[in-house]
């Protein structure tokens, strides 16, 4: 797909901050900046390198453009200051696209320039390329100026950065970056900036950060000629032409489109938005997955519940099979990471549905592969899990004499729903979450269903189910129609949440067809709307409309209203699961996602972000990419493809 943005879409900085773009390197290193060419968080940065997903280096922040023509001079790149007026670039953009990468056109006069960004796979190597078509009567000269940060990805400000420059490369930082210009590069004493980044500002981050110049470029271009200008940064010696690095990118990013599975364009754009979420791990020598841009790394969680659909549906088997091994290989006490360990740092085991969604994925994985020696080298510790959930496991995971399954204690929160801020708990779900009871009973089923190709018994994983099913049905099901949240005897048990659709979108799942419409009409009523569903009913006293401002005042409405999308692919799931799958259930969701194409042009070009307020879900908050947010999409576009394929 290609976005169009023009004049009109960006009348003030503001505006044309609210877009921005994404490139990654499949190593947990990014590009990203608003479609202004500025930063508008710390955390957007024209080269963020990467030694592994949580090992990253913010490397250059900005690249300062200025255009002197006719005895005037233009600013090309915008940015906001905390110190000083804003660079006004925005004023000469005439459009912005992206397609296979971002592309800006701008006019200043008389002189045409377009800039294209490219970043190489598997490398942090970036280069950016002007084209500039002087058509004015006068000889004109552009001039860029990298602001470098040079600094770990989070450690803006922490100290001075003295940036060296030996004609070739960079150093001060915690890795060198090699810089290389098709003009001449000029060296001068080392100049600080201090910027203002407005999202940060709003959101209770810090708002203020640093970068430094200390080398330029400049391209001059006669009246009614042409030029090209190039530059390149990388941490290793550069090899490669910046416009053999933008073709090398865009070619890239074409092919995923051209080699996509799906037929729906907006599934196409979708999967290829996946691939930016995977990425390799030096550590473990395996493959994992980013769980959002631009702020985090890879989480067990949000692998296991991206999974299905970043990797499976696109049929990358590969890459999946290498994901689960790493799972599985670092499975302790019945339980996975959480977060994963870097260098010698011990890895945290805080979940207790990263684990079952484990067995899931396994399970999804054989049904696409027919995989039975996977299976069988899975096998151990997906038994391992079942066997540690029944006698009991950290963080108070443990099977109640009812079969169900309690979790969390303290101040640990090892669902989804984690938060924890100053002591307070704005979700607390200690007790028997009701998706951690969904997830437990389709694990026991999986079990029951791969236990002989492994050669195992299933009679006591389907024993063990039917146990747990019935506990089930007395313990959560309430006579208007929904489940309880979570069994723990409080004002919690009741509230309508988001949390109930899993027990209806599982591939094993407990509840009658009529209880599982109604669940599914109950989660419609109070929490569906086209952007996400809602993590708590509006007529709850507990419910929060809006995220926004300092942390603790973002994370008490985290979950306690707030709109996600990824739980919106369950519901989807589920919509059709009740309506048997019918052509007039599929036409049915069609029309719900006809709003995703603005979803993909709002916020981060091509993606799905991480959260929206609850009462009007709007612009986009949070991580401006979020790999579950894209993966759960792309599971209901598969379905609907596999029904509409059958017509």
């Amino acid at each position: 797909m290609t976005f169009s943005y023009s004049k009109q879409d960006f009348p003030s900085l503001e505006a044309a901050e609210q877009t921005c773009w994404l490139l990654t390197n499949g190593l947990g290193g990014y590009s990203s900046a608003t479609a202004a060419f500025s930063s508008a968080m710390a955390d957007q940065c024209l080269l963020v390198a990467a030694k592994s997903p949580s090992t990253r280096f913010c490397m250059v922040q900005r690249l300062q453009e200025s255009l002197q023509v006719s005895g005037q001079s233009y600013w090309l790149s915008s940015q906001n200051f905390a110190e000083a007026p804003p660079e006004d670039g925005w004023r000469q953009l005439e459009g912005f696209t992206w397609e296979n990468g971002p592309r800006w056109d701008l006019q200043a006069g008389g002189v045409r320039i377009t800039r294209k960004y490219g970043l190489l796979h598997k490398e942090n190597t970036a280069a950016v390329v002007y084209w500039v078509c002087n058509d004015s009567p006068q000889d004109c000269v552009l001039t860029v100026t990298p602001a470098f940060q040079l600094q770990w990805k989070g450690g803006n400000d922490e100290k001075d950065v003295s940036p060296v420059w030996d004609g070739t490369s960079l150093t001060g930082g915690p890795i060198p970056l090699y810089v290389q210009s098709s003009t001449a590069l000029e060296a001068f004493p080392v100049e600080r900036e201090t910027y203002f980044f407005p999202h940060d500002a709003k959101d209770g981050r810090r708002a203020k950060g640093t970068g430094y110049r200390c080398v330029r470029t400049a391209l001059a271009v006669p009246a009614g000629s042409t030029g090209t200008l190039e530059l390149v940064f990388s941490e290793c010696p550069i090899t490669q032409t910046g416009s053999a690095i933008v073709e090398a990118s865009e070619q890239r990013l074409q092919e995923l489109l051209d080699t996509s599975c799906f037929r729906d364009p907006v599934a196409k754009e979708l999967s290829r938005s996946a691939d930016a979420f995977l990425a390799d791990r030096s550590n473990i020598h395996g493959q994992t997955i980013v769980a959002g841009y631009p702020f985090f790394g890879d989480w067990g969680r949000d692998t296991m519940i991206a999974l299905p659909g970043c990797v499976l549906a696109l049929r990358r088997y590969d890459a999946a099979r290498s994901i689960l091994h790493t799972f599985l290989s670092y499975e302790r006490d019945g339980l996975v990471p959480n977060l994963f360990p870097e260098g010698q740092e011990d890895p945290a085991y805080n979940s207790a549905d990263a684990p079952l969604l484990l067995i899931n994925s396994v399970w999804l994985y054989y049904q696409k592969t027919g995989d039975t020696a996977f299976v069988r080298e899975a096998w151990p510790a997906l038994a391992r899990i079942v066997h540690a959930y029944q006698h009991g496991t950290r963080y108070a995971i443990a099977m109640d004499e009812d079969g169900l399954i309690q979790a969390g204690s303290g101040l640990d929160q090892v669902t989804w729903m984690d938060v924890c801020i100053d002591g307070i708990l704005p979700t607390p779900r200690h007790g028997k979450p009701v998706e951690i009871n969904a997830y437990w009973y389709n694990a026991l089923c999986v079990l029951r269903e791969l236990a002989p190709l492994c050669g195992e018994d299933p009679a006591p994983y389907a024993a063990l189910a039917e146990k747990v099913k019935a506990s089930f049905g007395m313990a959560f099901w309430l006579p208007e129609g929904r489940l309880k949240d979570v069994i723990n005897g409080t004002y919690e048990e009741n509230q309508i949440r988001c949390n109930q659709i899993w027990a209806v979108s599982m591939p094993f799942t407990m509840l009658s067809p009529e209880q599982e419409k109604a669940v599914v009409e109950t989660v419609f009523r109070h929490l569906w709307t086209p952007n996400g569903l809602r993590t708590l009913s509006r007529e709850d006293p507990a419910y929060h409309p809006a995220y926004g401002g300092t942390q603790k005042e973002r994370d008490l409405a985290y979950h306690q209203g707030t709109v996600w999308p990824f739980p919106l692919g369950a519901w989807y799931m589920a919509y059709l699961k009740v309506h048997g799958y019918a052509p007039a259930a599929a036409h049915r969701v069609r029309q719900w996602l006809q709003p995703m194409e603005d979803i993909l042009r709002e916020g981060c070009v091509g993606q799905i972000p991480e959260i929206y307020d609850g009462d009007t879900p709007g612009p986009s908050k949070g991580c401006f990419a979020q790999a579950w947010s894209v993966g759960e999409i792309l599971r209901v576009y598969e379905a609907l493809e596999a029904i509409e394929s059958t017509q």
